[in-house]
């Protein structure tokens, strides 16, 4: 177990440095609370449990069979699809993922912080805090998607 502790930005893309190319990731969600997801990305695939937070949450993660993943994937019509890409701004590391599917059009940044209180230089292509807006969570981008929200 770890305790995960993020915030989270939406982006204007145009803003971005160049980033190289993401990995694909499909994220299916089998229970909301505590939140249950399996996750495939390429060959690997784990099963995660996050408990409920805003900024700090504790997480157990395993990696597990593909197969496994596979099967439990079918279990579930709650699904995110995304492009990851990282980047290492000074001692920042940043995750950038771009929304495919029904939540295409969608481009947030994640970055990983050692406490709550940590503080975050806000990058020009951020251009809006959303950590406390449940709606970008990607359990709740499953259940009712962006493009649903216009």
């Amino acid at each position: 177990m770890v305790r995960e502790i993020e915030r989270k930005f939406l982006i204007e893309p145009k803003r971005l440095p160049k980033l190289s190319r993401g990995a694909n990731i499909i994220q299916g969600y089998l229970s909301a609370s505590p939140e249950v997801r399996v996750r495939i990305q390429g060959k690997a695939s784990t099963l995660t449990i996050k408990t409920v937070g805003i900024i700090s949450r504790e997480e157990f993660e395993y990696k597990i069979p593909l197969s496994d993943a596979k099967k439990l994937m079918k279990l579930t019509d709650l699904k995110v699809e995304k492009a990851r890409s990282f980047l290492k701004l000074g001692n920042d590391n940043w995750i950038i993922d771009f929304y495919k599917g029904a939540n295409k059009g969608l481009v947030t940044a994640e970055i990983e912080l050692k406490s709550e209180d940590g503080q975050v230089e806000k990058p020009l292509w951020a251009v809006k805090e959303i950590t406390e807006d449940l709606r970008y969570r990607n359990q709740s981008l499953a259940k009712k998607p962006f493009s649903e929200w216009r």
